[in-house]
């Protein structure tokens, strides 16, 4: 699949609202049959512009209503140590998302904890686990915007 057409977009900007309707609900919302929207799903999941299909959750319902950014500066950056920083981050189901940043900041992680004292044994478990430099948190007093869809 080379590039998506407008036909394309119009799905994905559908499943990205609700991926769980029916084929029927969407062939109706962006003018195709049933077949032909599976179809192309199909193949935007073979090319891997769908990575996969999820739900969301309440993270306040799941007594999970802190978002932390934690600012990460490391003084080691060999492939050993990456590694070691991957795996650690990758195994902790609190931490979200992990970014290797360009400027001052080394890494930005982004993780969602109970309270303070869930940031704290996610703090010393990260710590133990992994030499870092320096190791600063943000957190979230109000979320204004948080979305998975990406502009289309």
């Amino acid at each position: 699949m080379g590039s998506i057409d407008e036909l394309d977009r119009r799905i994905l900007a559908q499943l990205q609202r609700d991926a769980a309707q029916s084929l029927d609900s969407l062939g109706e919302k962006v003018g195709l049959s049933r077949n032909a929207c599976w179809r192309r799903i199909g193949a935007l999941e073979k090319a891997g512009i769908i990575k996969g299909r999820v739900t969301l959750l309440d993270a306040d319902k799941l007594n999970l209503g802190l978002t932390v950014f934690i600012q990460v500066r490391t003084s080691s950056h060999g492939a050993d140590w990456l590694k070691e920083f991957s795996t650690a981050t990758k195994s902790m189901p609190e931490i979200m998302g992990v970014y290797r940043m360009s400027g001052d900041l080394d890494y930005l992680i982004r993780a969602q904890v109970a309270d303070m004292a869930g940031y704290d044994k996610l703090y010393r478990r990260l710590i133990e686990r992994v030499a870092l430099s320096d190791v600063s948190a943000s957190f979230v007093m109000e979320e204004i915007k948080d979305t998975t869809a990406l502009p289309l």
